[in-house]
């Protein structure tokens, strides 16, 4: 199970945690002397490094995997806004993409982004827009099917004003969440980074309508001081009947 590391110095007993100091160099600005040492000081981002992960958004996923249980041997899954991949490399062990758990069915793993992202193993990586027409027949022909799991640690570009942002992302995860309707097998579960702003409840609204459960989760990996949290919904009900309404 994916653990919380501490990042610090368990050498000895009383020992204080050793910490990177970073100092502003001429033409930095402070904010971005700010954003380096906390990244030199983040145990997450030294986890990463260690373990071969391309980001620490890499234990987002596996600490709401250990709690959901969706990356499940033969799961097909599709990771939208896939860069720079470490969604995909969890996704891609656990769903038994390269076959390594013997007498365990093999998954598949698609990634797609607006840019190029570097091969990962188990991983099929697409160069896509999800929003472009027929970007949803495209990934169930990719698939050879309909997806178990549609994933998106997506963001939209930072206006530096909370609210547009919070807007942005929210109709962003909309956007996401309607393209999963279209590939998801019933049953499926579907995954979706939100910033909390108060304009959540439609969004909300919709998912419980298609989806059994719903839930609002903040893993351990997302920063305190971050607004991010993570929808799960699981127990997708189907596609819509011809009145518009979910099949029972």
């Amino acid at each position: 199970m994916a653990k919380e590391p501490t990042g610090k110095n368990t050498s000895g007993r009383g020992q204080r945690e050793l910490k990177v100091k970073v100092k502003t160099a001429r033409g930095r600005k402070l904010s971005s002397t700010r954003w380096l040492q906390r990244q030199l000081n983040d145990p997450y981002v030294k986890r990463a490094q260690a373990e071969g992960y391309r980001g620490r958004a890499a234990f987002k996923i596996l600490e709401l995997d250990e709690k959901y249980r969706f990356l499940v041997p033969g799961a097909r899954v599709v990771d939208l806004g896939c860069a720079p991949g470490g969604w995909c490399q969890v996704a891609a062990k656990r769903v038994n993409a390269l076959g390594e758990k013997s007498g365990k069915a093999i998954g598949t793993v698609l990634g797609v982004d607006l840019q190029e992202v570097d091969q990962i193993p188990g991983a099929e990586m697409h160069v896509l827009d999800f929003l472009a027409e027929g970007a949803d027949d495209a990934v169930k022909e990719w698939l050879g099917g309909k997806a178990d799991v549609v994933m998106s640690d997506m963001a939209a570009a930072s206006s530096g004003h909370k609210q547009t942002d919070h807007l942005r992302i929210i109709s962003l995860c909309e956007a996401a969440a309607y393209f999963s309707f279209d590939v998801l097998e019933e049953g499926g579960t579907f995954v979706a980074k939100v910033l909390a702003g108060g304009a959540e409840g439609e969004l909300q609204k919709l998912l419980k309508q298609r989806f059994t459960k719903v839930a609002n989760v903040k893993p351990p990996a997302s920063r305190s001081d971050s607004s991010e949290k993570f929808v799960v919904a699981t127990g997708f009900r189907g596609a819509l009947n011809v009145e518009g309404a979910v099949p029972e």
